[in-house]
């Protein structure tokens, strides 16, 4: 995605929660079962999109607003995190039978 589009870290891009959650994912698929360290790195894309509300967008459809956007998470950041999250709670969920 960061090649695609050239976006980087603080951004105010979608990579600013994928970066994070992809790292998170794997270095607690180490230690962890998958669905476990899923939930968890969803959670540390939650907490990366958040936090993009304090960023200027550099990247982006965002990149027009300039200062507007402050207070306001990246659209693609948060709809990652959502997504994410969503995924966890299936990989968490208990099969059910057929």
């Amino acid at each position: 995605v960061g090649a695609y589009g050239k976006a980087e870290i603080g951004d105010k891009t979608m990579v600013d929660a994928l970066v994070p959650f992809a790292y998170a994912l794997t270095e607690g698929t180490a230690t962890r079962p998958l669905a476990d360290a899923w939930i968890a790195a969803a959670a540390t894309a939650g907490a990366a999109a958040s936090a993009t509300a304090d960023l200027l967008p550099r990247r982006g459809r965002a990149r027009i607003h300039g200062a507007h956007s402050l207070g306001t998470p990246d659209p693609g950041a948060h709809s990652l995190a959502l997504i994410v999250t969503a995924v966890g709670s299936v990989l968490a969920a208990p099969e059910e039978e057929s």
